[in-house]
């Protein structure tokens, strides 16, 4: 089959490799159909690692993905063959603690497509995964949704964590494909107001679909003081989606009294240093997002019932054959590009 191999920092070649076979009776054979280029993906790219996580080449990386069922193994029941389906990239074991607490996504064995020494990705033509991370889709949905199911459902799990309360004034940091999608959840909210920020103006610009109370740059702005000017009480939940640290530090000065920080974003540092007084002194909470757990059906749903319309976020489309082109454009904000997908 037809495979993208990382082989080097920047460096990717589409070759043959063998395909991937079925060997657990719970295995399920996946051809491929649509993946999206996920920021996490653009770490191994630039940076051949996320934290301990380290590529050794050649790997095949990519994680949001959708397709067909091309072969089930002998007691899968969840799907069948030919069946359209979106994929949850994570395996997890079923029987830890985490996983008896339905805590998936800290499962003690998890393993996860794309992620180095666990499974590869799903830039190539087929995946073997488990049942349990297939979701069927009706025919009305088109695989580009489907794939965009993997982060809204991230968006889904930050809302769910996050404390918020009718009526709350929120902010949300970095509107890239994560911070929109946590912004796409908002939507579904009795919230109160909504504010946003990106180093990117294009993004701030694409935000406004959505109508947020107050946008700024960073780069240009202080965000603090422009947005307690609006809101002098300042938020109630702060979503920090770009893993910059300084926006962490912002998302603590943009908090109230007894205000939730929702770290969603992965930064690209081993450590983050604080403002500590200040927490203590606000109350504030800290709440980390590992990916989601039990949400992808959710994400799904929202989609299908066209509660949340994301199309717009799939910005540029390419083949397999131009994986380069792709990760380029995403790994240097070109092009106003938002959601890079591949098509098989």
């Amino acid at each position: 089959m037809k495979a993208a191999l990382l082989t080097g920092i920047r460096e990717f070649e589409v070759g043959d490799v063998p395909a991937p076979e079925i060997v657990k009776a719970t295995d399920v054979l996946v051809r491929i159909k649509t993946v999206g280029v996920c920021g996490s993906d653009v770490h191994y790219y630039t940076t051949g690692r996320i934290g301990a996580q380290v590529v050794e080449f050649p790997f095949v990386i990519g994680h949001e993905a959708s397709g067909i069922v091309e072969a089930v193994g002998e007691k899968v029941t969840n799907v069948r063959v030919g069946q359209r389906i979106a994929i949850d990239p994570a395996v997890a074991c079923g029987h830890c603690d985490q996983c008896r607490s339905e805590r998936e996504n800290t499962c003690r064995e998890l393993l996860f497509l794309g992620c180095p020494k666990q499974l590869d990705g799903s830039l190539a033509e087929f995946v073997v995964t488990d049942e349990r991370s297939c979701f069927p889709i009706d025919d009305a949905m088109t695989f580009d949704q489907a794939t965009l199911s993997e982060p809204l459902a991230i968006g889904v799990y930050a809302v769910e964590k996050s404390n918020l309360r009718d009526g709350a004034n929120v902010a949300v940091l970095g509107v890239g494909p994560v911070g929109m999608c946590v912004f796409h959840v908002l939507r579904t909210r009795d919230v109160g107001s909504v504010y946003v920020t990106d180093k990117i103006d294009r993004r701030l610009e694409f935000s406004k679909e959505l109508n947020p109370k107050g946008t700024a740059n960073p780069d240009n702005e202080d965000v603090v003081a422009k947005f307690a000017a609006l809101e002098p009480l300042l938020m109630d939940v702060v979503y920090e989606c770009s893993g910059d640290p300084e926006a962490i530090r912002q998302g603590i000065h943009l908090l109230k009294p007894g205000g939730t920080l929702a770290i969603v974003g992965i930064p690209e540092v081993d450590d983050v240093a604080f403002p500590i007084h200040e927490l203590r002194r606000k109350d504030l909470t800290i709440v980390n997002i590992r990916r989601q757990a039990n949400c992808t059906r959710k994400a799904i749903d929202l989609l299908a019932s066209g509660e949340v319309k994301m199309d717009s976020m799939a910005t540029h489309h390419f083949a397999l054959g131009e994986i380069g082109d792709a990760f380029e454009l995403v790994a240097n904000y070109r092009d106003g590009v938002m959601k890079a997908m591949i098509t098989l």
